[in-house]
């Protein structure tokens, strides 16, 4: 289905949420303008964004007039206007056990490390980088041997669930990319890192990752 006006995604090249949506994006081959906004300098907070998004975050998505928000709902409202390839199984059990792996990242994990919320431990706290980054390095390492054992209890896959990537793979990947940036011990993650390595040997996770951003930094 083509849409009436280009899709607009506004994102942040090291921002997980967004690298989550571009993820899909590429799996699902669906042509989309690129606008960056430096949320390490605040730009999602000023001037033109700041008006535009109301929840002032990245990454947001324009589609036929609307603004969307949150890449879990970017992600599913994708997936249900462009269901090939399918992003979450087809039985209800299964889109269960997928969303609750995606979540187990996007509101376990993620919330308690992202940039705004290291930023205000240092702001408000006057806490070293040390004590941020392992402030960082625990609950990431806490929530991803959460996510093993919950593959763990699941049959054995290729991807996260299942022989072709979902949305919990959409949500893994930029999480490990952030923990290596941050010296995570990822050790004793067998199934979650085998997961992952799939993931990156497929063009789509290729073209979605940071590096490959026309906004991209050192």
């Amino acid at each position: 289905m083509d849409y009436a006006l280009p899709m607009i995604l506004h994102n942040y090249f090291r921002s997980s949420a967004s690298y989550r949506v571009r993820i899909a994006l590429e799996l699902k081959g669906l042509a989309y303008e690129y606008i960056a906004v430096h949320i390490a300098r605040g730009d999602h907070k000023k001037g033109a964004y700041a008006a535009l998004s109301a929840d002032q975050l990245v990454p947001m998505l324009e589609v036929d007039g609307e603004k969307l928000s949150q890449s879990i709902a970017i992600i599913e409202y994708l997936d249900e206007k462009h269901p090939a390839p399918g992003l979450l199984p087809a039985d209800a059990i299964g889109r269960a056990k997928v969303r609750a792996l995606a979540q187990s990242i996007a509101c376990e994990i993620h919330p308690v490390n992202n940039l705004r919320i290291l930023k205000y431990l240092v702001r408000e706290f006057k806490v070293e980088d040390e004590a941020k980054n392992a402030w960082y390095r625990h609950w990431c390492s806490e929530g991803l041997l959460a996510f093993e054992k919950q593959l763990a209890q699941l049959p054995p896959s290729t991807y996260c669930y299942g022989d072709t990537p979902t949305l919990a793979d959409c949500c893994l990947v930029p999480q490990i990319f952030n923990a290596q940036r941050f010296n995570v011990d990822l050790s004793g993650l067998p199934r979650t890192m085998a997961a992952y390595e799939a993931c990156m040997a497929l063009p789509a996770f290729q073209k979605a990752q940071p590096s490959a951003c026309p906004d991209a930094e050192a």
